[in-house]
């Protein structure tokens, strides 16, 4: 191995071995009345996620400015904006630190029906998911209430240092071959953050915590059920976009009659009938 080979191959090894031992086991939520209580490993930061986070949620809203198809809906938008108000607003059951992010929520015009919630609290909506499915705000806020459930329990950061892992022998390889896999690795953050499928188990978290963001905030939270029943017509023998990132089971309708009933109280409370 020439000199500066070898140099680069230390220097690399050094880089991997310090991100394998500072994988952090972290608690990122509150249990809350549903009882969410897994433990996420996590071996990049929450800071790097945030960052790359507000750079592609700007290039998102730089793209819908230039095709003139962010926010063309007044009364769309003050409803969106409305209902994630409320939602914001009980984020703090689940996570101190939650309702005081640099929220933003916005609307794109666009016939996909779909919705995210970036990390940090970069929300989108499309138009298309509240006109194709005519949803209630109930229906609404079970949508949104499952995304921000994502960006509260850091979904990504955690899919993000699994693929990071898993590409670590492929960085060693890069510092002996001179490839360009190492510069690749800062490609991951953006990807991910922009809605890979995620697990079965970070949807299942995401329902639970939804229902229960959305009960708190005084929308109906058995509204998740029939949100879902609105997305298997919709999809006929080919499911819609929305349910192609996020798998459902056939077991999903059940465990959300489950956790709703078990939040209904915290809907009562609010004022819910």
């Amino acid at each position: 191995m020439r000199p500066r080979s070898f140099i680069r191959f230390r220097w690399v090894v050094a880089l991997a071995l310090a991100a394998i031992s500072g994988c952090q086991t972290v608690q990122t939520t509150q249990p809350g009345a549903v009882g969410i209580t897994r433990t996420q490993s996590m071996a990049v930061s929450r800071e790097q996620i945030d960052q790359a986070s507000v750079q592609a949620y700007g290039k998102m809203l730089q793209e819908a400015r230039a095709k003139n198809t962010l926010n063309r809906d007044p009364a769309m938008v003050a409803r969106v904006q409305g209902i994630a108000r409320r939602l914001i607003a009980q984020t703090g059951v689940f996570r101190s630190d939650a309702p005081g992010w640099r929220w933003e929520v916005n609307v794109f015009q666009s016939d996909e029906v779909n919705a995210f919630c970036m990390a940090g609290g970069k929300i989108g909506v499309y138009s298309g998911l509240i006109n194709k499915l005519q949803v209630t705000d109930s229906e609404l806020a079970a949508v949104m209430g499952h995304e921000i459930a994502h960006a509260l329990r850091e979904h990504v950061r955690e899919q993000v240092s699994l693929q990071y892992a898993a590409q670590l022998p492929a960085i060693l390889i890069s510092a002996v071959t001179g490839s360009q896999a190492l510069s690749q690795l800062g490609d991951m953050v953006g990807s991910v953050t922009l809605g890979l499928p995620r697990s079965r188990q970070a949807e299942s978290e995401a329902d639970d915590i939804g229902v229960e963001l959305a009960a708190r905030a005084g929308y109906d939270p058995r509204a998740a059920i029939t949100l879902w029943q609105k997305m298997a017509r919709l999809g006929g023998g080919r499911p819609p976009e929305f349910l192609s990132t996020h798998p459902s089971p056939a077991t999903r309708q059940q465990d959300l009659a489950r956790s709703s009933q078990v939040v209904l109280p915290l809907y009562q409370q609010a004022g819910g009938r």
